[in-house]
């Protein structure tokens, strides 16, 4: 059986500092990204592209979406496989690479989970990446490489 899921934001753009896109300067590229039910996300664009820097950018999202996704199917399949993890951080990092008409895309993200466990087979635990890389719906997305280098603990 297939299941669908739906989603569905809003956004607003907050930028408009009273002549609109009248040049490339003129705008600001301040936004909003609403949820039902939840907190907005302040956007803008990189500070490359004359954005905020206090506020998140749409490839920072991108790739903490990709980190987000791998830890929750990582979680998933370790108490499936009897792997009780009782602590995870990554610190991902992603390259997009910008072409000369102003373009670009993602050439690469590599997520770098620390993972302790109480109890189960490190090495169990170890493999068990590739099983949520391959269940993760962001990383099955993408059409760039989403590399893991994980540590695992035992605690």
């Amino acid at each position: 059986m297939i299941l669908q899921h739906n989603y569905a934001v809003e956004l607003e753009w907050l930028g408009n500092r009273g002549t609109g896109t009248s040049d490339y300067k003129s705008y600001g590229r301040d936004h909003v990204v609403r949820a039902d039910g939840k907190h907005d996300i302040s956007g803008s664009s990189d500070r490359a592209f004359h954005g905020d820097a206090d506020r998140w950018n749409p490839e920072e999202l991108l790739l903490a979406a990709l980190s987000q996704c791998h830890m929750l199917s990582y979680l998933h399949v370790a108490a499936a496989n009897g792997v009780v993890v009782t602590a995870y951080t990554d610190a991902a990092d992603g390259t997009m690479v910008q072409s000369a008409d102003g373009g670009g895309h993602f050439t690469g993200a590599t997520l770098r989970p620390i993972v302790t466990i109480s109890s189960g087979d490190p090495a169990l635990a170890l493999e068990l990446h590739h099983e949520a890389g391959t269940k993760c719906f962001i990383a099955s997305s993408v059409n760039f490489p989403v590399l893991h280098e994980p540590r695992i603990f035992a605690g």
